[in-house]
């Protein structure tokens, strides 16, 4: 039976080129390929639950300005159904624009967050967590969020953290974190090693907290445990998205599997994306 999760964050309009490089001062480059999709971290992850045959939902701002129908109709695409925390907003959605290096797969990024685009809280649907099997936040929409996860919390519903940046106000809903997947950028204030960031989240008691580090191994805490998980090699064309894309497959195979075991098979799926262009077209190669 499909399960069904709610992701609350960032929602934006990615314009993603390939280039050889980012441009410098006052150059002007022409790329070698390009792709427009809805990005952000939570969208992301929502768009990869959806494929990996499941039922999702994004939450955040979108509003109606003539920009969001992009944003829209790729979702569409995907299935991922959109909850507008501010449908009347009539200015345009964040868009970021992306520039990726042929030769390493890096990225060159600028956008922005969700701080000029609060969403209402009186937009939440009354019965939004009915049927749902978990949540991910992505630190984004942070009311939002701190509302959602504590009657998820009181509903047993497990809550995933996608811990890509330390964010204010994070301190606040750390303590309803079931599982905490930070990125190596992930650094609370008072940490600076990768123990300081484990020792943090453990004192808000969450169970289970992993760090991705790329193409180095996954260091992960859980309840009481601790080890590390080798991730598989490869040719890395793109690393855009590939975050996000290994937070919805963790997101699909913690429903059904241990969490050393989901965090593997995410780092499968995650690898796989590195190997082409953009943040879909890993999905047309193959369906699950």
């Amino acid at each position: 039976m499909k399960k069904s999760a709610l992701f609350i964050g960032l929602i934006t309009l990615d314009l993603i080129y390939l280039a050889e490089s980012p441009p410098k001062n006052n150059q002007k480059l022409v790329a070698m390929d390009y792709t427009v999709a809805a990005g952000g971290p939570a969208t992301n992850a929502s768009v990869t639950f959806s494929y990996l045959d499941n039922n999702s939902t994004i939450l955040g701002v979108l509003g109606s300005h003539h920009l969001t129908k992009l944003i829209s109709t790729d979702l569409a695409n995907y299935e991922v159904k959109i909850i507008d925390l501010y449908p009347h907003k009539n200015t345009p959605p964040p868009v970021s624009s992306i520039i990726v290096t042929q030769q390493t797969g890096e990225r060159a990024v600028i956008s922005l967050n969700a701080v000029k685009s609060p969403g209402e809280i009186s937009s939440i649907p009354s019965n939004i967590l009915e049927g749902i099997d978990l949540i991910l936040i992505d630190g984004h929409q942070m009311v939002a969020s701190k509302t959602l996860v504590m009657k998820a919390k009181n509903q047993n519903i497990p809550i995933v953290m996608d811990g890509g940046s330390w964010k204010e106000g994070l301190e606040e809903i750390l303590p309803y974190i079931d599982y905490a997947i930070c990125s190596a950028n992930f650094q609370p204030p008072p940490c600076e090693t990768r123990q300081d960031i484990f020792t943090y989240l453990m004192g808000f008691n969450i169970p289970y907290i992993a760090i991705t580090q790329g193409e180095k191994p996954i260091e992960y805490y859980s309840i009481g445990q601790t080890g590390s998980i080798h991730v598989p090699q490869i040719k890395t064309v793109d690393t855009l998205g590939a975050g996000d894309i290994f937070h919805g497959a963790f997101c699909h195979y913690i429903l059904q599997s241990s969490f050393t075991m989901a965090l593997a098979l995410a780092s499968q799926i995650a690898a796989k994306s590195c190997e082409l262009f953009g943040t879909r077209r890993w999905m047309e190669e193959q369906k699950p």
